[in-house]
């Protein structure tokens, strides 16, 4: 479906063009999300900034979101009930889990440079780029993060989603913007032909690049 994550930020910019005169500010769910927000930023000609958010995995099984906790003035920690009645995961998991990822948030927030405020979107226009959506679970926690900051529009902005988990973000974002939502989805991964872990090294490369416009 997509070359890489450049390609498929760049066909998720030419439906965000109409934003530009609104001087938005494009937030990227690292490390994955921010090639294609960096391709957003500059197409709109935007500044580029993080906003960090950490899944919690499930007690041995690490890879299915339970949870995830977003950074702020005031942190937000967002259960997925479903997931983690089933799996009777206890408030003490979470929290502690919770705990260790807001270290990793800290240590990601001083890695990339991306100083020690957080970005202002009181009032502005906002577009939150990812590389994809599977369960939902990160991208939920930022969202409602977000929200309580109070921008002005908020618009999720992402080139691939599972269909069932997309229509969850219609009360969480003004307006969602996916290019593609296929029947078969299975992992973002699978949409993408090149499709590599982003290296911290990566991410303050394209900060700092879109510097350059910002």
């Amino acid at each position: 479906m997509f070359l890489d994550r450049s390609e498929a930020g760049e066909k998720l910019a030419k439906c965000l063009l109409g934003y530009k005169d609104e001087k938005p500010l494009v937030l990227a769910l690292p490390r994955g999300g921010v090639p294609v927000a960096f391709e957003v930023a500059q197409a709109l000609q935007a500044p580029l900034d993080l906003l960090l958010v950490r899944k919690i995995g499930a007690p041995h099984h690490a890879e299915l979101a339970v949870a995830a906790v977003a950074d702020g003035k005031e942190p937000r920690l967002v259960v997925n009930r479903d997931v983690a009645d089933s799996l009777k995961v206890d408030d003490e998991y979470l929290q502690a889990a919770a705990k260790r990822e807001l270290a990793e948030i800290e240590r990601r927030r001083l890695r990339y440079a991306v100083g020690q405020s957080h970005p202002d979107v009181k009032d502005r226009t906002v577009i939150v780029v990812d590389d994809g959506i599977a369960t939902g679970a990160t991208a939920k926690a930022a969202l409602i993060l977000l929200r309580a900051a109070r921008p002005k529009t908020i618009i999720l902005a992402i080139p691939v989603a599972a269909p069932s988990t997309l229509k969850e973000f219609e009360n969480l974002a003004d307006h969602v913007v996916c290019l593609e939502t296929p029947a078969d989805f299975y992992a973002v991964g699978a949409h993408y032909r090149e499709f590599p872990q982003i290296s911290d090294e990566q991410v303050i490369k394209l900060l700092k690049s879109a510097m350059a416009w910002a």
